[in-house]
């Protein structure tokens, strides 16, 4: 009998039907601000997306994995990532809360499957924070030998990286910085996350529009120099470069119309980056040959062998700023999630915390901002990138399942927008997203299983019997 208690327990779900109503966020403080518009989502979404994927992996995977057919990497993970974005639109208009794919899980699959999503989500973002910061640390030491300076050698990389290097110092700082920018309030860092990403497109486009013109179509031959496998390994790393909107999503309860807003935002913000993506990647490799490509600051070096110092600079400096919102949106999403899940008692119920006038979660911030800089300052960066997309990957698949689920079993709930050609367009997420979980190095899997277990022990240990479905069970209050 207590085995099937514990059964039906981890099986427990929230209702949708009542997921809107307020969820004790009286009890830990304020609640959040709902301050954002359609096109401020958008920029958040552009934002996470557009960064690290073009000013860093791409770079990287051309040089030493797909060659030119790093486009179509890309394009591999953009589809995959499409198939799971109207998924996420269907449910950011049906469930507009805080937490994104761990809310939709919870909801839909149970508490245990919720719990999961969840917990992956906290490594992953937290992970991706760290990669991003990485990347523009590469452009930052771009900078500083194009001006002879001189720093000292153990603060240039993490170690591993380079003779000498014990730690990224910019990287890790840069973590901390978000953190604060963060802490201030989602209206003020949100008007700073539009302004900057409206450079950083400016700034793309100057790369397609200017480098273009120094394209040699010699060097897309051979086009897979590490054949179709090569492609398919580059997509499962550029993964996470094609998913910022999954992150900006975990915002849906700082938006001033969630249902109608969400999903229009997710949308435009995947096909804006797209679109900006495959151009981009056709200058790469077209202005170099891929092993020349400098895996750190791929674009400056490439203008810069052209004879194009000066937007060789540019570039550097604008993809410093611009990476920046990558590392925004994902540490919005990763303080979103925990607020989340500490609200729903699945962590202690410390981290849900906000703070008083600006009525944001400031301790996930900080505790986020310190492990992320830590990852950042003492991981190499293709370690880093790794980690961050089996859980993600995983998340999505759940996701797309989730949505085929819920449309047969209460196909009657009001869905403000409806992911089209159910069961196939989410199946084709939940395809992609597997089968490029297979193609991640093995060390990757040791990773999540760790983090795995460690899951399974907090949640058997605690929030099993904290979470407040558990408590509304002590009560007899009926859930779903």
């Amino acid at each position: 009998m207590a085995g099937l208690r514990v059964g039906e327990g981890i099986l427990r779900r929230k209702p949708i039907e009542t997921i809107e109503e307020a969820e004790s966020a009286e009890a830990v403080g304020p609640a959040l601000n709902r301050s954002l518009g359609l096109w401020q989502l958008t920029a958040i979404g552009v934002g996470g997306i557009i960064g690290a994927g073009i000013f860093s992996l791409a770079g990287t995977i051309a040089n030493g994995v797909a060659g030119p057919a790093v486009l179509v990497s890309f394009l591999i993970a953009g589809v995959a990532s499409a198939a799971a974005a109207f998924s996420y639109a269907e449910f950011a208009g049906l469930i507009p809360r805080a937490g994104s794919a761990y809310t939709y899980g919870y909801a839909v699959l149970g508490e245990i499957g919720g719990w999961f999503i969840g917990w992956d989500l906290l490594l992953e973002y937290t992970a991706i924070v760290a990669v991003v910061a990485i990347g523009i640390s590469g452009y930052i030491n771009f900078l500083l030998g194009e001006t002879h300076a001189h720093l000292p050698v153990w603060m240039l990389g993490a170690p591993g990286t380079g003779h000498g290097h014990r730690m990224d110092l910019f990287a890790a700082v840069l973590c901390l910085l978000i953190a604060y920018l963060l802490t201030l309030g989602i209206k003020s860092a949100a008007r700073f996350e539009t302004i900057v990403v409206g450079l950083k497109v400016l700034v793309v486009l100057l790369v397609i529009g200017v480098g273009f013109f120094h394209i040699k179509t010699a060097h897309y031959t051979p086009f897979f120099p590490f054949g179709l496998s090569g492609a398919f390994t580059g997509a499962a790393t550029v993964f996470f470069a094609v998913f910022g909107y999954d992150a900006m999503s975990t915002a849906a309860e700082e938006s001033k119309d969630a249902q109608r807003h969400m999903p229009r935002a997710i949308l435009y913000s995947l096909g804006i980056s797209m679109v900006l993506y495959v151009l981009a990647c056709l200058v790469l490799t077209g202005m170099q040959d891929y092993r020349s490509i400098d895996k750190a600051s791929g674009f400056s070096t490439a203008f810069k062998s052209v004879g194009l110092s000066g937007i060789a600079d540019v570039i550097a400096v604008g993809a410093i700023i611009g990476i920046l919102t990558v590392m925004f949106t994902f540490m919005l999403g990763v303080t979103r999630v925990w607020f989340a899940m500490s609200r729903d008692g699945l962590l202690p119920r410390w981290f849900a915390k906000t703070h008083p006038t600006r009525h944001v979660p400031t301790r996930v911030t900080w505790i986020v901002g310190a492990g992320s800089a830590l990852i950042a300052g003492f991981v190499p960066i293709g370690q880093a990138a790794e980690l961050t997309n089996i859980g993600i990957l995983l998340a999505f698949a759940v996701v797309c399942t989730a949505v085929i689920v819920l449309r047969y079993k209460q196909p009657e709930l009001p869905r403000s927008f409806r992911c089209p050609w159910v069961p196939v367009v989410p199946g084709i997420g939940v395809a992609a997203s597997i089968w490029l979980i297979t193609y991640l190095a093995w060390e990757t899997w040791v990773r999540f299983a760790v983090w795995f277990v460690i899951g399974l022990a907090v949640y058997f240990t605690y929030s099993y019997k904290h979470s407040e479905l558990a408590t509304a069970d002590a009560r007899g209050v009926p859930q779903a």
